[in-house]
């Protein structure tokens, strides 16, 4: 399991548009019918990551607490399903309905939306403000598999809560860290 850290993201860019098949719905979805009404989280995860693995039941939680406060989550998989064929969509379709994804999980099949955020690992975060304007690139929390951290969420909440609150975005952002993108 090789780490690889998200790359930098500037505050103040704008949100890549994007129009994806989710997994579950079967359906194609873009950018702009899933933006939350006051921000949106962008996140790239993947089924196998143990990074991601670790985090999931914790995800669900944070999403589930701000989707009704008007932020959208949305998930995406850039892995190459080829290689890694328990990224493809069917599992992917198989997570997302076992774990109660309270968001879509969309399918990046060419990679260009990963290109486009210049996502680097899973898991990956983005949050953009009520106009779709970063504040916010980077990790969970600090808890890691193996490292004895509880997984809270803390860091991507108080990420999301300055979106809420109209504060100023985050100091210090920390880059994510998890497998790298499976790039064909």
């Amino acid at each position: 399991m090789a780490l690889t850290e998200s790359n930098r993201f500037e505050n103040g860019t704008g949100a890549p548009e994007f129009s994806l098949i989710d997994v579950v719905s079967g359906q194609i979805i873009n950018l702009q019918k899933l933006k939350g009404v006051k921000g949106t989280v962008v996140m790239f995860i993947c089924n196998h990551c143990p990074f991601v693995v670790h985090i999931n039941t914790q995800l669900v939680k944070v999403a589930n607490h701000y989707l009704e406060k008007g932020i959208g989550f949305i998930a995406i998989s850039s892995n190459d399903a080829e290689t890694y064929p328990q990224d493809r969509p069917a599992l992917m379709k198989q997570v997302a309905v076992n774990l109660k994804y309270p968001f879509p999980y969309l399918y990046d099949e060419t990679q260009e939306v990963a290109q486009a955020y210049d996502a680097a690992c899973t898991p990956d975060f983005y949050v953009f403000d009520a106009n779709l304007k970063a504040t916010y690139h980077g990790l969970l929390d600090n808890s890691r598999p193996g490292n004895s951290i509880p997984v809270t969420g803390e860091v991507l909440r108080k990420a999301i809560d300055a979106v809420l609150d109209d504060k100023a975005p985050l100091d210090n952002q920390k880059p994510s860290i998890g497998c790298g993108i499976k790039w064909k």
